[in-house]
Protein backbone atom coordinates (compact mmCIF):
# COMPACT_ATOMS: atom_id res chain seq x y z
CA UNK A 1 0.00 0.00 0.00
CA UNK A 2 1.07 3.26 -1.01
CA UNK A 3 0.59 5.94 2.15
CA UNK A 4 0.88 9.70 2.31
CA UNK A 5 1.83 10.46 5.68
CA UNK A 6 1.50 13.78 6.39
CA UNK A 7 3.65 15.63 9.74
CA UNK A 8 5.50 12.40 9.19
CA UNK A 9 8.82 13.72 10.47
CA UNK A 10 7.27 14.24 13.44
CA UNK A 11 7.20 12.49 16.76
CA UNK A 12 4.11 10.21 16.22
CA UNK A 13 4.56 10.71 12.40
CA UNK A 14 8.18 9.01 12.16
CA UNK A 15 6.69 6.35 14.71
CA UNK A 16 3.83 5.76 12.48
CA UNK A 17 6.46 5.61 9.26
CA UNK A 18 8.66 3.29 10.78
CA UNK A 19 5.97 0.85 11.57
CA UNK A 20 4.26 0.67 8.26
CA UNK A 21 7.26 0.16 6.49
CA UNK A 22 8.62 -2.48 8.74
CA UNK A 23 5.10 -4.02 7.43
CA UNK A 24 6.00 -3.56 3.85
CA UNK A 25 3.97 -0.41 3.19
CA UNK A 26 5.59 2.57 1.16
CA UNK A 27 5.31 5.58 3.36
CA UNK A 28 5.87 9.02 1.61
CA UNK A 29 6.36 11.83 3.66
CA UNK A 30 4.65 15.69 3.45
CA UNK A 31 6.13 17.81 6.01
CA UNK A 32 6.74 21.58 6.20
CA UNK A 33 9.46 20.86 9.12
CA UNK A 34 7.93 23.85 11.26
CA UNK A 35 8.37 21.67 14.08
CA UNK A 36 10.29 19.22 13.30
CA UNK A 37 13.75 18.12 11.52
CA UNK A 38 14.69 16.54 8.24
CA UNK A 39 17.38 14.17 9.97
CA UNK A 40 14.12 12.17 11.06
CA UNK A 41 14.02 10.97 7.56
CA UNK A 42 17.36 9.57 7.78
CA UNK A 43 16.48 7.47 11.13
CA UNK A 44 13.56 6.26 9.84
CA UNK A 45 15.87 4.71 6.96
CA UNK A 46 18.21 3.57 9.80
CA UNK A 47 15.78 1.12 11.41
CA UNK A 48 13.57 0.43 8.85
CA UNK A 49 16.59 -0.07 6.03
CA UNK A 50 15.16 2.00 3.17
CA UNK A 51 13.96 5.30 3.03
CA UNK A 52 10.70 6.80 2.85
CA UNK A 53 10.02 9.05 0.09
CA UNK A 54 10.15 12.67 1.53
CA UNK A 55 8.50 16.53 0.78
CA UNK A 56 9.09 19.40 2.12
CA UNK A 57 5.54 21.31 1.87
CA UNK A 58 2.67 22.58 3.41
CA UNK A 59 -0.37 19.72 3.21
CA UNK A 60 -2.87 22.98 3.00
CA UNK A 61 -1.01 23.33 -0.74
CA UNK A 62 -3.82 22.11 -2.58
CA UNK A 63 -1.98 21.57 -5.97
CA UNK A 64 1.17 20.16 -4.61
CA UNK A 65 -0.72 17.45 -2.53
CA UNK A 66 -2.50 16.76 -5.71
CA UNK A 67 1.16 16.69 -7.40
CA UNK A 68 2.49 13.74 -4.81
CA UNK A 69 -0.71 11.85 -4.74
CA UNK A 70 -0.81 11.46 -8.32
CA UNK A 71 3.17 10.72 -8.63
CA UNK A 72 2.61 8.09 -6.55
CA UNK A 73 -0.34 6.53 -6.70
CA UNK A 74 -1.44 7.47 -3.35
CA UNK A 75 -4.13 4.21 -1.77
CA UNK A 76 -4.52 5.88 1.54
CA UNK A 77 -3.39 8.85 3.59
CA UNK A 78 -2.56 9.31 7.61
CA UNK A 79 -2.92 12.66 8.51
CA UNK A 80 -0.95 13.82 11.56
CA UNK A 81 0.21 17.32 10.08
CA UNK A 82 -1.08 19.95 12.71
CA UNK A 83 -0.36 22.58 15.39
CA UNK A 84 -0.75 20.58 19.03
CA UNK A 85 -0.31 23.19 21.92
CA UNK A 86 -3.36 23.28 23.81
CA UNK A 87 -1.57 26.84 25.90
CA UNK A 88 -0.31 28.04 22.53
CA UNK A 89 -3.52 27.85 21.12
CA UNK A 90 -5.48 29.97 23.24
CA UNK A 91 -2.43 32.34 22.87
CA UNK A 92 -3.07 32.02 19.03
CA UNK A 93 -6.15 30.98 18.09
CA UNK A 94 -6.52 32.07 14.21
CA UNK A 95 -3.09 30.20 13.09
CA UNK A 96 -4.53 27.34 14.84
CA UNK A 97 -7.80 27.24 12.67
CA UNK A 98 -5.31 28.36 9.47
CA UNK A 99 -2.90 25.92 10.37
CA UNK A 100 -5.13 22.91 11.49
CA UNK A 101 -8.60 23.26 9.74
CA UNK A 102 -7.42 24.87 6.66
CA UNK A 103 -4.79 22.27 6.23
CA UNK A 104 -7.11 19.31 6.45
CA UNK A 105 -9.34 21.17 3.30
CA UNK A 106 -6.58 21.72 1.24
CA UNK A 107 -5.56 17.93 1.94
CA UNK A 108 -9.45 16.72 1.60
CA UNK A 109 -9.91 18.93 -1.92
CA UNK A 110 -6.83 16.81 -3.00
CA UNK A 111 -7.87 14.00 -1.98
CA UNK A 112 -11.44 14.01 -3.78
CA UNK A 113 -9.27 15.19 -7.06
CA UNK A 114 -7.33 12.02 -7.13
CA UNK A 115 -10.39 9.54 -5.93
CA UNK A 116 -8.46 8.77 -2.39
CA UNK A 117 -10.68 7.50 -0.64
CA UNK A 118 -8.63 5.80 2.84
CA UNK A 119 -7.89 8.43 5.69
CA UNK A 120 -7.00 7.67 9.08
CA UNK A 121 -7.06 11.31 10.91
CA UNK A 122 -5.02 11.96 13.96
CA UNK A 123 -7.86 13.55 16.59
CA UNK A 124 -7.60 13.90 20.27
CA UNK A 125 -9.48 13.40 23.63
CA UNK A 126 -9.23 16.77 24.44
CA UNK A 127 -12.42 17.18 22.68
CA UNK A 128 -14.40 15.17 25.21
CA UNK A 129 -13.17 18.03 27.93
CA UNK A 130 -13.58 17.61 31.78
CA UNK A 131 -14.87 14.08 31.66
CA UNK A 132 -18.34 13.63 32.94
CA UNK A 133 -17.97 10.10 33.50
CA UNK A 134 -14.94 7.46 33.51
CA UNK A 135 -13.48 5.76 31.74
CA UNK A 136 -14.27 7.98 28.58
CA UNK A 137 -15.98 6.47 25.58
CA UNK A 138 -16.48 7.60 21.98
CA UNK A 139 -19.80 8.62 23.20
CA UNK A 140 -18.78 10.65 25.96
CA UNK A 141 -20.38 14.30 25.34
CA UNK A 142 -17.71 16.54 23.63
CA UNK A 143 -16.89 19.52 25.49
CA UNK A 144 -13.52 21.27 23.88
CA UNK A 145 -12.29 24.43 25.83
CA UNK A 146 -9.34 25.52 23.02
CA UNK A 147 -8.96 26.56 20.01
CA UNK A 148 -6.85 23.13 19.69
CA UNK A 149 -9.59 20.93 20.65
CA UNK A 150 -11.92 23.04 18.81
CA UNK A 151 -9.65 22.61 15.42
CA UNK A 152 -9.83 18.95 15.66
CA UNK A 153 -13.81 18.56 16.54
CA UNK A 154 -14.14 20.60 13.37
CA UNK A 155 -12.08 18.56 10.96
CA UNK A 156 -13.57 15.72 12.91
CA UNK A 157 -17.63 17.23 11.87
CA UNK A 158 -16.61 17.91 8.34
CA UNK A 159 -15.35 14.40 7.90
CA UNK A 160 -18.40 13.45 9.26
CA UNK A 161 -20.07 15.33 6.41
CA UNK A 162 -18.59 14.59 3.84
CA UNK A 163 -18.83 10.98 4.09
CA UNK A 164 -22.49 11.26 4.11
CA UNK A 165 -21.76 12.70 0.56
CA UNK A 166 -19.12 10.54 -0.49
CA UNK A 167 -20.23 6.74 0.54
CA UNK A 168 -17.14 5.05 -0.92
CA UNK A 169 -15.04 6.87 1.64
CA UNK A 170 -13.74 5.67 5.18
CA UNK A 171 -12.58 7.59 7.47
CA UNK A 172 -11.13 6.73 10.90
CA UNK A 173 -10.30 9.90 13.79
CA UNK A 174 -8.49 8.06 16.24
CA UNK A 175 -8.52 10.09 19.75
CA UNK A 176 -5.29 9.90 21.33
CA UNK A 177 -4.95 10.01 24.75
CA UNK A 178 -1.45 11.08 25.65
CA UNK A 179 1.76 9.14 23.82
CA UNK A 180 4.86 9.22 25.50
CA UNK A 181 7.78 6.62 25.15
CA UNK A 182 10.48 6.50 22.22
CA UNK A 183 11.01 4.12 19.19
CA UNK A 184 13.49 1.18 21.06
CA UNK A 185 16.43 2.22 18.68
CA UNK A 186 16.81 5.25 20.59
CA UNK A 187 17.09 7.17 17.28
CA UNK A 188 13.84 8.81 17.02
CA UNK A 189 11.24 10.06 20.04
CA UNK A 190 9.71 13.40 21.09
CA UNK A 191 11.59 16.32 20.51
CA UNK A 192 9.59 19.78 21.45
CA UNK A 193 11.18 22.87 20.14
CA UNK A 194 11.71 25.05 23.23
CA UNK A 195 10.01 24.41 26.26
CA UNK A 196 8.00 20.80 26.10
CA UNK A 197 4.25 21.39 27.08
CA UNK A 198 4.03 17.83 28.12
CA UNK A 199 5.05 16.10 31.35
CA UNK A 200 7.25 13.51 30.03
CA UNK A 201 9.65 14.97 27.58
CA UNK A 202 10.27 18.01 30.48
CA UNK A 203 10.44 15.35 33.17
CA UNK A 204 13.50 13.78 30.70
CA UNK A 205 14.60 17.40 30.55
CA UNK A 206 14.62 17.46 34.18
CA UNK A 207 16.69 14.30 34.46
CA UNK A 208 19.49 14.87 32.48
CA UNK A 209 19.84 18.42 33.50
CA UNK A 210 18.77 20.48 31.11
CA UNK A 211 16.01 22.16 33.65
CA UNK A 212 15.92 22.19 37.46
CA UNK A 213 13.06 20.86 38.79
CA UNK A 214 10.06 20.24 37.08
CA UNK A 215 6.47 21.94 38.06
CA UNK A 216 3.61 19.88 39.05
CA UNK A 217 0.28 21.39 38.37
CA UNK A 218 -1.99 21.17 41.49
CA UNK A 219 -1.78 18.62 44.28
CA UNK A 220 -4.87 18.96 45.30
CA UNK A 221 -7.26 17.42 42.80
CA UNK A 222 -9.60 14.49 44.24
CA UNK A 223 -7.00 11.74 42.90
CA UNK A 224 -5.38 9.13 45.21
CA UNK A 225 -2.56 11.34 45.94
CA UNK A 226 -3.77 14.62 45.15
CA UNK A 227 -2.11 15.30 41.39
CA UNK A 228 -3.89 15.03 37.78
CA UNK A 229 -4.11 11.52 36.67
CA UNK A 230 -4.09 10.76 33.03
CA UNK A 231 -4.37 7.67 30.55
CA UNK A 232 -0.42 7.40 29.05
CA UNK A 233 0.10 5.26 25.86
CA UNK A 234 3.60 4.13 24.54
CA UNK A 235 4.03 5.78 21.03
CA UNK A 236 4.53 2.59 19.41
CA UNK A 237 1.39 0.92 20.55
CA UNK A 238 -0.38 4.19 18.76
CA UNK A 239 1.91 4.17 15.71
CA UNK A 240 0.35 0.05 15.46
CA UNK A 241 -3.20 1.59 15.94
CA UNK A 242 -2.71 3.61 12.98
CA UNK A 243 -1.46 0.83 11.11
CA UNK A 244 -4.89 -1.36 12.24
CA UNK A 245 -6.50 1.65 11.52
CA UNK A 246 -5.55 1.43 7.85
CA UNK A 247 -6.30 -2.49 7.35
CA UNK A 248 -9.95 -1.98 9.27
CA UNK A 249 -10.93 0.79 5.90
CA UNK A 250 -9.72 -1.96 3.45
CA UNK A 251 -13.03 -3.41 4.22
CA UNK A 252 -15.15 -0.85 5.95
CA UNK A 253 -16.25 2.64 4.76
CA UNK A 254 -17.94 5.70 6.44
CA UNK A 255 -17.14 7.50 9.26
CA UNK A 256 -15.93 5.80 12.42
CA UNK A 257 -14.03 7.61 15.79
CA UNK A 258 -12.18 4.99 18.51
CA UNK A 259 -10.18 6.04 21.35
CA UNK A 260 -6.59 5.16 21.74
CA UNK A 261 -5.12 4.55 24.96
CA UNK A 262 -4.45 1.83 27.54
CA UNK A 263 -7.13 2.33 29.50
CA UNK A 264 -6.02 3.53 33.04
CA UNK A 265 -4.25 6.39 34.59
CA UNK A 266 -1.39 7.40 36.22
CA UNK A 267 -0.70 10.15 38.34
CA UNK A 268 1.75 12.73 37.93
CA UNK A 269 3.29 11.66 41.05
CA UNK A 270 3.31 7.56 39.79
CA UNK A 271 5.02 8.93 36.16
CA UNK A 272 8.01 10.57 38.44
CA UNK A 273 8.80 7.66 40.28
CA UNK A 274 8.40 5.23 37.42
CA UNK A 275 10.96 7.57 35.54
CA UNK A 276 13.02 7.93 38.18
CA UNK A 277 13.35 3.88 38.90
CA UNK A 278 14.15 3.30 34.70
CA UNK A 279 16.72 5.92 34.45
CA UNK A 280 18.41 6.05 37.90
CA UNK A 281 17.77 9.34 37.87
CA UNK A 282 16.14 11.92 40.84
CA UNK A 283 13.46 14.09 39.20
CA UNK A 284 13.12 16.88 41.58
CA UNK A 285 9.82 18.94 41.53
CA UNK A 286 7.72 21.49 43.32
CA UNK A 287 3.55 21.14 43.08
CA UNK A 288 2.44 24.14 41.96
CA UNK A 289 -1.30 25.94 41.57
CA UNK A 290 -3.42 23.99 39.15
CA UNK A 291 -3.20 25.02 35.89
CA UNK A 292 -6.19 26.37 33.66
CA UNK A 293 -8.33 23.97 31.77
CA UNK A 294 -6.43 20.80 33.05
CA UNK A 295 -8.78 18.24 34.55
CA UNK A 296 -8.39 16.34 37.21
CA UNK A 297 -8.48 12.86 35.90
CA UNK A 298 -9.20 11.14 32.31
CA UNK A 299 -8.68 7.83 30.99
CA UNK A 300 -10.16 5.88 27.68
CA UNK A 301 -12.79 3.04 27.50
CA UNK A 302 -10.71 1.23 24.89
CA UNK A 303 -12.82 -1.76 24.10
CA UNK A 304 -14.00 -0.42 20.77
CA UNK A 305 -10.76 -0.05 19.42
CA UNK A 306 -10.19 -3.73 20.85
CA UNK A 307 -13.33 -5.20 19.22
CA UNK A 308 -13.70 -3.26 15.89
CA UNK A 309 -9.87 -2.94 15.01
CA UNK A 310 -8.22 -6.11 16.59
CA UNK A 311 -5.86 -3.80 18.59
CA UNK A 312 -4.50 -2.82 21.68
CA UNK A 313 -1.66 -1.03 23.70
CA UNK A 314 0.52 -3.63 25.51
CA UNK A 315 3.38 -2.21 26.39
CA UNK A 316 4.24 -1.00 30.33
CA UNK A 317 5.21 1.98 31.91
CA UNK A 318 8.12 0.93 32.47
CA UNK A 319 8.58 0.84 28.32
CA UNK A 320 7.42 4.19 28.53
CA UNK A 321 9.98 5.30 30.52
CA UNK A 322 12.87 3.71 29.88
CA UNK A 323 12.73 4.05 25.69
CA UNK A 324 12.03 8.00 26.79
CA UNK A 325 15.06 7.96 28.29
CA UNK A 326 17.05 5.85 26.20
CA UNK A 327 16.22 8.44 23.41
CA UNK A 328 17.17 11.43 24.94
CA UNK A 329 20.23 9.58 26.49
CA UNK A 330 21.35 9.60 22.55
CA UNK A 331 20.25 13.39 22.43
CA UNK A 332 22.83 14.23 25.30
CA UNK A 333 25.76 12.13 23.78
CA UNK A 334 25.38 13.47 20.58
Amino acid sequence: MNVLLTGGCGYIGSHVAVVLMSEGHDAVIVDNLSNSRREVVDHIAQIVGRPPTFYQGDVGEFEFIRDVIRRHRIDSVIHLAGFKSVGESVQRPLQYYQNNVCGALGLLHAMEAESVSSLVFSSSATIYGDPQYLPVDEAHPQHVINAYGRSKLHIEDMLRDICISRPSLGVICLRYFNPVGAHPSGLIGDRPNGIPNNLMPYVVQVACGERDFLSVFGGDYRTPDGTGVRDYIHVMDLAEGHVAALNYLSTNNGWHAFNVGTGRGYSVLEMIRAFEGESGRAIPYKITARREGDVACSYADIRAAALELNWKATRSLEDMCSSAWRFQSRLSKA
